[in-house]
């Protein structure tokens, strides 16, 4: 298995993951009670609907972590579209070490598979229109990097990973800076390369970009108005429509001319997928 993701440490999350589950003493007392210690199984994990597949060499971590001896094939690639009841994952190793191990692999798979499934359906809807879909910072904390690691096997552009890496001036810094152009020059006397700057209003645009916006987010405005800011930027910067985007508007949104629309409910609100684990004994 080679899987990276930057920023992420692969072992440390199957660690403490695994330490969540066991409790203090590091025990699974069903499995140890129930299953005999030199018992062996076999397992194949299924997508039990359509969906788009992440996680995979997540899960087999999990399973090496308790077994390092097991055998596990990953039947698709990451991010790969499959059918209900297509195999994704074989195991065969411990029996105990196996069952210890599956929540934690299902758990993760079902929830990073929801991700890319529902951002494919966005890429999808708004697909041919030249818009590019980005996700948000409206992730679980702690699960941010595999977040956005399952948005992007879902076809979408990560955007800002963090407060660290652009300026993303909204409302509330306007409102204490006195104006949108006073918040923005602040921002460029820092020095900050990328200036993201949310306006509510038309009017807002030119103070924005007079005053060095590198990128305009136009939040919650109609399919006319973006239409209007579009034509009123002229490509001088990136144009972002965001707020309240839904599968039944994001392809309007999307032909109005924008660069990028952005959904936060790719990781707010993406359910589970429901992905199964079947083990038989050897």
């Amino acid at each position: 298995m080679a899987f990276a993701i930057d920023g992420f440490d692969l072992d440390r999350f199957v660690a403490s993951t695994l330490a969540e589950d066991l409790g203090p003493d590091g025990i699974d007392v069903t499995s140890q009670s129930v299953i005999p210690a030199d018992a062996r199984f076999t397992g194949v994990m299924d997508a039990r609907h359509a969906m788009v597949v992440a996680g995979l060499p997540i899960a087999e971590a999990f399973f090496r972590a308790l077994d390092p001896d097991c055998e596990v094939r990953l039947l698709v690639e990451e991010g790969a579209q499959v059918s209900g009841g297509t195999d994704i994952l074989h195991v065969s190793g411990k029996a105990r070490a196996l069952l210890t191990a599956e929540r934690s692999a299902l758990n993760t798979v079902q929830h990073l598979s929801g991700i890319a499934s529902l951002t494919r359906t966005y890429v999808d809807a708004m697909a041919c229109t030249g818009a590019v879909l980005l996700d948000t910072r409206k992730t679980i904390p702690g699960l941010r990097l595999l977040e956005k690691y399952a948005t992007r096997q879902g076809g979408a552009q990560n955007h800002r990973m963090g407060l660290w890496d652009a300026a993303m001036i909204k409302d509330n810094h306007v409102a204490v800076a006195g104006d949108i152009g006073e918040a923005v020059r602040r921002a460029v006397a820092a020095g900050i390369a990328q200036i993201i700057v949310e306006v509510d209003h038309v009017e807002q645009i030119e103070p924005a970009l007079a005053a060095g916006a590198t990128h305009l987010l136009l939040d919650n405005m109609s399919s006319a108005t973006l239409r209007g800011a579009v034509t009123l930027v002229g490509g001088r910067v990136p144009c972002e429509a965001s707020g309240g985007v839904t599968l039944e508007t994001i392809r309007a949104i999307a032909e109005t001319g924008v660069d990028y629309v952005s959904v936060g409910r790719l990781t707010q609100s993406a359910p589970a997928a429901d992905v199964g684990l079947d083990f038989t004994a050897v």
